[in-house]
This record gives structure tokens, C-alpha cells and sequence, in this order.
């Protein structure tokens, strides 16, 4: 516990980061407290932030993980936005998990090996592993960290339940792995892991066979997992659907002769093969890290790049180990296949996850990493220089990094400005980072370093589309920034691309109509082309019927162009949203002066002096 908190303390004072938006800070749900508990369990998991059915299954099959978010909205009942708190009670929960480890390990028998030393080493690599960062340091991560959780007191309890007989111990197993899995759907992989640890490391008497208690042991887990999976049916039932045909909901995908289509079974098994290949690495070796996987950072891979078989001579000589360490039992082959076993919901074999890979997948494998390296450093304890010397080392380095990494995570700009280093062909970041950009260059008040900002906007925003050339979102934010920085024509040209991808896309629908607006100003005052300057705020207007610069600024351009009639009704309608201005009734006033109504003229002149005293008619 002690070294969960000095690792992540640096993360206290972070904000609220990544997909916290999604599940907590912008979700209609967790942000209502309890009131919000009903819907959190009614909907997928999604459904709070997105507020619609056909946007919140972005995933096949859809997302129902209803425990982090109650447990956040018990924290904004409580807390309200509050990231300190949230981030505390993820470093003690990881904490926990810590614990949780020495204690399991502790209870393995193995003959002629120090279990208890073993346990101690293994929890102190696995929570210094800097490949942890984005589980902790990011709030949203809980979920991982509740599976793990449960998963592991699931293990710790029918240990117990089969060395005692006790039924609550039974029943604490149902209940922990039912919580396990309605925080995240890997926590199913411990039934595996439990029999195989049984197995393993348990020795029961005469009457029954290591291997029946083994299959003893997953009956209390099965009672919960099927429980969930009933109540998960029930809200979002058994169709998994297609895979999405949206390259950042579906990285399998290629684009040919301007549309996208599925890779080759080779291209997807090769790419696969590959990120199998990183996360062996990311373990040995976890430099460098990001939060983000997204194509194309993981490139389309083939069987000719020689790295995808190394991955493949990889995974072989761990499968040979494995084999030939079963019937010894040897540690060595527990932790290859508890790897295995873990890694295998996430690798997009057994069904596709919406991305590549990410780092938080690791999480729970990287105890089988954890476990081996821990026994491996232990069968050095002869030679107490090397034992010392090397544990040292590597909780040393590990520590450094991993506290150098958390501070990539303080907020979402900070963030993408430390990752686009690394992700550089990643659509999804470059696309993050133009938003994170446009968004501080809003409220940035240093002109020349805000249209910086929005220059490198632009830049980016551009990459992800030619990464990605349907990337709608991308599009949009390329316009806000060209909006923000005045230059209204190109703006029109990239929210007229958004549409054309999605007709229906409802910012880019607001956004455009706002900018229409900025054109119509712009061709009325700049330009002196009242016919644009009309035809732009028509458009404008037919979106945002009820904005008054809109109104009034055409009811302007027909005043110029001589169409009185269409500018006192333009100024009309300006008067009747904002009654309160007197240059409202002023330039109505002046429309009637125009249109040879002098007598309507005064006294709309007149209410702009009991209004404003000092208001100009000139």
C-alpha cells in the first residue's frame, strides 16, 4: 500500500483526464449521484455520455460495466467534481490489489521455494510497473483495477473455501467475481486462472484428485459470472453484432479505391501476431509509453515483416516452456499460462475490442510477468550481491519511471503534447491534440501565441484526416480552428467535407451555420457583396432562426440592397429576441425612416431612449 501512494502521489492534483468525460464529468448519469444509479444500471455503459441508443453501442456487442460508474457516482453524491478524491481511492484500491497479491502467493505451496519472499517481490514489481500508469493515473482506469480486484479476492476466497469448507467463504468467491466482471468482462479469464492455480499450488487429501478439486473450485465463480451475463442479456441481450465499419471503432480495416474495406485474414492475423509481440516487450522493456494504439500507429502488418515473426518465435518458446513445465508444475509454466490465459480476451482473437492494443490490457496479465521475474530474481538468493543488486535495479528503474510518467497524465493537453512524440501516425491522438489545441487557443488571451496554437490545430487536425480521410470529427475541428482564426472560407470548406461524410452530424450542422454567419458578416463589411452576404446569412439563419447578430446582420444587408420590407422584418424579429437592446430598436427604427414611416420610426427610436438614455439615433 505504502508504495502505491509514494508512486502515485504525484497524481493527486491531476484532473479529470481522458474517457473520464465518458463515465464520469459528462455523463448524464453518474453526474446526478444516486439519482443517477437507476440509469447507470438500466443502460450501456456508454449511454450517459452519448444519450443515444445507436451512438452508445460504438463497440460490438456494446459495453455494460455498471460498478466503476455507481462508485463514481457515489463520489460526485458525495464529493461532487472532485479529482483528488477519485484519484486517492484509485491508488488505495491499487494499494489493495498489491496486498492481494502477497497474500495469494504466500498461500501457494511449492516445495524447496520461499513462497512468502517470492509473494513480497512480485507485489512490489507488479505495482511499480510503469505500464500501470494509465490504469491509476487515469480515473476512468478503476475499471481494470475493480476487475483485478475482485478477480484476485475471488481466488484468495475459494483457497480458503477449499482449505476450510466454510460457505461464506463460497459465498464471498460468487460475489467478488460478480463485482469483478460488472466493472470489466475480463475478470472471465479467472476461470481459468483459479482451477489452474489450484492445481498448481494446493494439495488436498486422498479423497479427491488435484485435478477434481481444480474443477471444483470454478463453481462458486461460475454461479457469478453466469448471474452477470443473465442481467447483462437482459439489457443489452445476446446479439454481439458486426464488427463497426468506423476505422477508430474497428482498427481491421483498409482503405481501397476511396472506401474502407476489412483486412486480409494474413494482414489481421500478422497485426495481431504483432501487438502480442509489443506487449512482451512493453513488459521487459516499458519505454515508450502511450496512451494511445489507434491505427495507424500500429501499422497494417504483413508475414514479411520480420518482426511479426519474431513475435510468433516468441509466443513459441513460451508455449514450449509452458508444456514442458506441466508436469513439474514449475512456476515458469503457471506464469506463461496464466499470461495466456489473461491477455487472451484482450488480443482480438477471441473477439474484436474496438482497438489495436492499449496498455491498461496489460494490467492484469502483467501479474504473470510479475510472478515469473520474482521467482527468477528468488532462485538467486544464494548469492545475496546479485539477489539485492538486481531486485534493486529493477524496482529502482521501474519506480522512476513510472512516477516520470505520471506526469504525462495531469490533463488531457499535457498529455497529447507528451504523446504526439510517440503515437505520431496515430489518427485518433493527432485528432486529439487538434481538439485540446483549438480548445486552450480559445481561452488563450496572447494573440500571436493563440494563433500558434491554432496553426498547429489546423496541422494536425490535417494528419489525422490523411490518416484517416472519413475521420468526420477530424474535419470538424479543422473548421473550428480555421473559424477561430478567421478564416471563415476555409472553415465553410471543412464543415461542408464533415457533411458530407455524416449529412446529419449535429456540431458540424451548428458550427457551420455560426460560421455562415461570420461569412455573411464578412462579405457585407469586408467584400460589399451583399448578394453573398445575404445568401450566407439565409443559411445561417435557417439553423439558428433565433440568433440576433444572424437577424440583425442581414436585416443590415437588406437595408443596403434597398429591400426595406425584408429589413424591417429582420429587425423585428432582432427586436423580439433581445427587447432589452436598444440598438435593437434603433435600427428598426432607422428601417422605417428608410421605408418613408416616420411617425413607427419615432417610436421605436423612443424605447431605445428609455432603454439607454445616451443610445445614438444618428
Amino acid at each position: 500500500m505504502l508504495s502505491a501512494l509514494v508512486l502515485y502521489a504525484n497524481t493527486l492534483s491531476h484532473e479529470y483526464v481522458q474517457d473520464d468525460a465518458i463515465v464520469i464529468t459528462d455523463n448524464m448519469y453518474t453526474t446526478q449521484g444516486f439519482d443517477g444509479i437507476p440509469g447507470l444500471l438500466k443502460y450501456d455503459t456508454f449511454y450517459g455520455f452519448f444519450k443515444e441508443e445507436g451512438k452508445a453501442n460504438l463497440v460490438s456487442g456494446g459495453r455494460y460495466r455498471p460498478l466503476t460508474p455507481i462508485m463514481f457516482a457515489i463520489g460526485w453524491q458525495f464529493f461532487g467534481h472532485n479529482p483528488f478524491i477519485s484519484h486517492l481511492l484509485n491508488i488505495l484500491f491499487y494499494g489493495l490489489i498489491g496486498i492481494l497479491i502477497f497474500e495469494i502467493i504466500s498461500r501457494f505451496i511449492k516445495e524447496k521455494v520461499d513462497m512468502r519472499l517470492i509473494a513480497l517481490l512480485a507485489a512490489l514489481i507488479f505495482i511499480s510497473h510503469p505500464v500501470h500508469t494509465e490504469v491509476v493515473a487515469n480515473i476512468k482506469g478503476r475499471d481494470e483495477i475493480m476487475a483485478m480486484l475482485g478477480s484476485l479476492l475471488c481466488l484468495l476466497s475459494m483457497m480458503k473455501a477449499l482449505d476450510t469448507e466454510k460457505v461464506y467463504w463460497y459465498c464471498l468467491a460468487t460475489l467478488s467475481i460478480f463485482l469483478a466482471i460488472s466493472s470489466k468482462e475480463n475478470a472471465v479469464t479467472f476461470l481459468a486462472v483459479i482451477p489452474l492455480s489450484v492445481w498448481y499450488f494446493r494439495a488436498y487429501g486422498e479423497n479427491i484428485s488435484g485435478i477434481g478439486m481444480s474443477i471444483k473450485s470454478i463453481a462458486a465463480p461460475l454461479i457469478g459470472i453466469i448471474a452477470f451475463i443473465l442481467i447483462r442479456a437482459s439489457i443489452l441481450g445476446f446479439d454481439f453484432g458486426a464488427a463497426p465499419s468506423e476505422l477508430m471503432n474497428n482498427p481491421y480495416l483498409k482503405m481501397v479505391n476511396g472506401q474502407y474495406v476489412p483486412f486480409s485474414g494474413g494482414e489481421r492475423l500478422a497485426t495481431i501476431i504483432f501487438t502480442l509481440g509489443k506487449y512482451i516487450q512493453l513488459l521487459f522493456f516499458p519505454h515508450p509509453l502511450t496512451h494511445d494504439y489507434y491505427p495507424r500507429h500500429i501499422d497494417i502488418m504483413s508475414f514479411s515483416d520480420v518482426t511479426v515473426w519474431l513475435s510468433v518465435i516468441m509466443y513459441l518458446i513460451m508455449a514450449c516452456f509452458m508444456i514442458l513445465g506441466i508436469r513439474k508444475k514449475s512456476i515458469l509454466s503457471y506464469a506463461i499460462m496464466y499470461f495466456f490465459a489473461t491477455i487472451s480476451i484482450v488480443s482480438n482473437i477471441v473477439f474484436p475490442i474496438g482497438t489495436n492494443m492499449s496498455e491498461r490490457f496489460l494490467f492484469m496479465p502483467s501479474l504473470g510477468f510479475a510472478f515469473f521475474i520474482a521467482y527468477g530474481l528468488c532462485k538467486l538468493k544464494s548469492k545475496p550481491v546479485a539477489f539485492y543488486g538486481l531486485s534493486t535495479v529493477i524496482l529502482l528503474l521501474f519506480s522512476i519511471k513510472t512516477i516520470s510518467r505520471n506526469q504525462a497524465w495531469s490533463s488531457d493537453y499535457n498529455l497529447f503534447q507528451t504523446d504526439k512524440h510517440v503515437s505520431k501516425n496515430s489518427a485518433k491522438l493527432n485528432n486529439a491534440l487538434a481538439g485540446a489545441l483549438s480548445t486552450a487557443a480559445y481561452k488563450e488571451t496572447d494573440q500571436p501565441l493563440k494563433e500558434t496554437m491554432l496553426q498547429e490545430a489546423v496541422e494536425r487536425a490535417s494528419q489525422a484526416i490523411d490518416i484517416h480521410p472519413t475521420y468526420k470529427n477530424a474535419y470538424l475541428l479543422k473548421a473550428n480552428s480555421y473559424h477561430y482564426l478567421k478564416d471563415y472560407k476555409n472553415a465553410a470548406i471543412q464543415y461542408e467535407a464533415a457533411l458530407r461524410i455524416d449529412p446529419g452530424y449535429d456540431d458540424a450542422i451548428k458550427n457551420a451555420a455560426i460560421n455562415d454567419r461570420e461569412l455573411g458578416r464578412y462579405y457585407g463589411q469586408v467584400e460589399n457583396n451583399l448578394t453573398k452576404s445575404i445568401d450566407y446569412l439565409r443559411r445561417a439563419i435557417q439553423i439558428m432562426p433565433d440568433d440576433y447578430e444572424a437577424n440583425r446582420l442581414i436585416g443590415t444587408a437588406y437595408g443596403f440592397s434597398g429591400e426595406v420590407v425584408q429589413s424591417i422584418n429582420y429587425f423585428s424579429k432582432a427586436v423580439s429576441l433581445e427587447p432589452k437592446l436598444a440598438g435593437a430598436y434603433v435600427n428598426l427604427g432607422k428601417a422605417y425612416m428608410n421605408d418613408g414611416r416616420p411617425e413607427e420610426a419615432q417610436v421605436q427610436f423612443n424605447k431605445a431612449k428609455e432603454i439607454d438614455p445616451n443610445v445614438r439615433i444618428d
